[in-house]
């Protein structure tokens, strides 16, 4: 089984001296999550293997980062009644503003995963 995002794999941004700086695929991920997250009509992140190992910030993020670019695997469990289309391009922006802005990397994709609704409870039913 695949794991969600690759731990231990870092890109490494050149900054002209020679000297490198190192970003690991979990940083992409944490910020990814926190863009995601903040747009309304996503109930939450959806897990997998990041939630047996405790690792919430990454949760629900996939990233394949190069040397000078990413791709990002984003899945999320959407609101009932919300406009699934919307929320997914503006989850596009903001995961590609937030990581191209905070790490200097080129987004080349933002793909985004609907793997559920959150319906609301009928409390009307309940015995």
């Amino acid at each position: 089984m695949e794991e969600e995002n690759n731990v231990n794999e870092e890109v490494k941004l050149e900054n002209g001296e020679g000297e490198g700086i190192r970003i690991a695929n979990d940083v992409i991920a944490a910020i990814a999550n926190k863009a995601a997250s903040e747009v309304p009509g996503v109930f939450s992140m959806s897990g997998g293997i990041s939630d047996v190992f405790g690792k919430r910030m990454s949760k629900g993020i996939k990233v394949d980062a190069g040397e000078k670019s990413t791709k990002i695997d984003v899945n999320i469990i959407v609101e009932y009644g919300a406009r699934i289309p919307e929320i997914a391009y503006e989850i596009q922006n903001r995961v590609k503003k937030a990581v191209e802005s905070m790490t200097g990397l080129k987004v080349l994709e933002v793909n985004v995963h609907v793997q559920g609704v959150n319906l609301p409870e009928d409390d009307d039913n309940r015995d």
